[in-house]
């Protein structure tokens, strides 16, 4: 019996947001809207949004003993996330700078700070916690010996899904437990180095697939989103509506897709309600504020005439 649909291992970060007309070029100042703080962080991001479908969620993450910190622990538990993992001091609370420009896209810089002790041995303190979630999933902006030390601490039949952001080079262990690993396409470049020239979307998933992972996930932003295990590629379409930001809106869909395979659905099934999470997210501004609940999840799917 697993106490949590969703344990989210991962970073917590104060979003400090700033809207621009265009993003400077090098050396060059330009003026921007008010200074907007969000509570974020991939790992924070997660767990929220999986909270608000529904999930019984809990994260696993390190945040500093002050305001940034408080921030973040608070909109946790407003979510309903179980915050018996966070652990509170070891540096200051991880910060992220966000531009976002009039199309909603954005560009984000991270100083890691409290994420960056996360330790393996905070993973081995809370393997009962690891132990008891049906689906565990990751991100990059913690250390990967932390990352690798979860992967040997799942319980059999719990499955692993990870965002490898920031990109960068995968032990075979952690490629073998992932399942799906979820990339964007300047995620699955870095990954894949120079076996991404010349190659599609479909061949991108193929690669990243023979490297080990159990299943694979490309997200293509407007394009929707493709799929990739034992049993084939497919696409999964976007779902059309005006984006007005779309930080976190990566994270809403890794967590929605994480929490519904856990409930036994396909992956292209899970992509697809996955998708819808996201579509609502980026019609909204900021990240955690942004996370559609399952109600408006389906208002959406009504919208659309009815969805898988």
């Amino acid at each position: 019996m697993y106490d949590h649909d969703l344990l989210v291992v991962g970073s917590a970060n104060a979003d400090l947001v700033i809207g621009v007309e265009r993003r400077p070029a090098a050396g060059e100042t330009v003026l921007g809207s008010d200074l907007a703080v969000h509570p974020g962080g991939k790992g924070a991001n997660q767990a929220v949004a999986a909270a608000r479908l529904g999930a019984r969620t809990a994260l696993l993450a390190r945040v500093g003993d002050d305001a940034y910190g408080r921030l973040l622990l608070d909109s946790q538990r407003a979510a309903g996330v179980d915050t018996a993992g966070v652990l509170e001091g070891g540096a200051p609370t991880g910060v992220a700078l966000i531009t976002v420009d009039p199309s909603g896209d954005n560009s984000i810089v991270v100083s890691p700070g409290a994420n960056g002790h996360l330790t393996p041995a905070d993973v081995r303190a809370a393997a009962g916690l690891v132990r008891a979630s049906r689906v565990v999933s990751a991100q990059l902006e913690i250390p990967l010996e932390t990352v690798v030390e979860v992967v040997r601490s799942l319980a059999p039949g719990s499955r692993f899904v990870l965002n490898p952001s920031p990109p960068r080079p995968l032990p075979a262990e952690v490629l073998a437990a992932c399942d799906p690993l979820i990339v964007n396409e300047h995620e699955a470049a870095v990954i894949l180095g120079e076996e991404r020239s010349g190659a599609g979307p479909e061949d991108w998933a193929r690669t990243l697939l023979a490297r080990g992972p159990r299943s694979v996930v490309v997200t293509l932003g407007a394009q929707g989103a493709l799929v990739a295990s034992a049993e084939g590629v497919a696409r999964v379409p976007s779902v059309p509506v005006d984006a007005v930001d779309t930080t976190g809106a990566g994270d809403s869909f890794t967590a929605a897709l994480a929490w519904r395979l856990g409930t036994g659905s396909s992956l292209a099934g899970a992509a697809a309600y996955a998708a819808r999470v996201g579509a609502v997210a980026v019609t909204r501004r900021g990240a955690q504020e942004s996370f559609p609940t399952a109600d408006e999840v389906e208002a959406l799917a009504g919208e659309e005439g009815g969805v898988r």
